[in-house]
């Protein structure tokens, strides 16, 4: 109780596929808000994953005075990688990214001293190109207690992204997103590695970014999908924005989808053009504005509207779509 598990991670990459001095055996389980990472065998009996290892947050505070952690990624060297959004009291300027070694062992901060972004949340490195962008959610202080927007304009969430040299976690630059790139969350380079793109999904002002290398070595952004908030009645706000909280990019590079949580929609975008991404497909699968919800939206000839969603094996679908994931051969989301 009180764990709150976001993200999970593995200790071996997908691209260890094949070698046999490694295992993609353990999952690794960042709890947001004890701050204690959990470890799971998932390999000495696969219909009975076992509790490996519990890395307590008294130890990754002491040894790094870190807290709060989030993302989870397994390294080329064995380490595994985590962000952490504040230090163990909730102040976000103590974030940074918490090492672990192959045993599971605090082995400490992987950003150099001095080198901590303003706020964290979601990360990922592309090695050719020697760097890391990792993203800003906003200060544990502030949503631990639920979301105010208040707390937007005083401050206490992120806009920016940070762009750190590879693997030396020396930051480089920070991308200010301004009022387009409110609550960056996550961030998906493209699969080709000898691209420099990617993208990162901003939830409260519901924009996809695009994120790329400038002809100077410097990287730009710019807003490359941009969802509409919608006029809405009954609700808390006059207006409801899409909130992008999740997206994913297809292995061949040619999809991004996106998912609207508080709309309620799933959007397919063709990006073989990364620049100009063309919508391709939309189901709504949740969401607020639902038939049989108390909220409607307004439509443009002042009408009530509300987006028919579909049951499934008999059941109703609640609440609205938030992780997503795409299998390999691209079929199923």
């Amino acid at each position: 109780i009180g764990d709150e598990l976001h993200h999970s991670g593995w200790n071996a990459c997908s691209s260890c596929h094949g070698d046999p001095s490694t295992s993609r055996r353990f999952l690794i389980l960042p709890s947001l808000l004890s701050g204690r990472v959990y470890v799971v065998d998932t390999a000495k009996d696969p219909r009975a994953p076992a509790l490996h290892k519990v890395v307590q947050a008294e130890d990754i505070a002491e040894k790094t005075g870190l807290g709060f952690p989030h993302t989870s990624h397994c390294l080329a060297t064995g380490d595994i990688m985590i962000s952490c959004l504040g230090d163990k009291e909730g102040n976000a300027a103590g974030n940074g990214f918490l090492l672990l070694d192959s045993e599971f062992n605090v082995k400490g901060r992987w950003e150099k001293p001095g080198h901590s972004p303003l706020f964290g949340y979601d990360f990922w490195y592309q090695p050719r190109h020697k760097t890391m962008i990792s993203s800003s959610w906003g200060a544990p202080a502030a949503f631990r207690t639920g979301f105010d927007l208040q707390h937007v304009q005083d401050g206490l969430y992120g806009r920016h992204l940070h762009v750190y040299d590879w693997p030396g976690g020396e930051l480089k630059q920070t991308l200010d997103l301004g009022s387009t790139g409110l609550l960056p969350l996550e961030v998906r380079f493209l699969h080709d590695p000898s691209k420099d793109t990617g993208y990162v999904g901003c939830a409260l002002t519901s924009n996809m970014v695009r994120f790329f290398k400038t002809p100077d070595g410097s990287w730009s952004h710019e807003v490359a999908i941009s969802i509409k908030p919608l006029k809405v009645r009954n609700w808390m706000l006059p207006e409801m924005p899409g909130l992008i909280t999740d997206f994913v990019i297809s292995l061949d590079d040619r999809y991004l989808y996106l998912v609207n949580w508080l709309h309620g929609d799933i959007r397919q975008y063709n990006i073989e053009d990364p620049a100009k991404p063309v919508l391709a497909g939309q189901v709504f699968v949740g969401g607020l504005l639902q038939k049989g919800s108390d909220v409607v939206y307004v439509s443009d000839n002042d009408t009530e509207e509300q987006y028919a969603v579909p049951q499934v094996k008999g059941h109703r679908l609640r609440g609205g779509p938030q992780m997503i994931q795409l299998s390999l051969d691209g079929k199923r989301v």
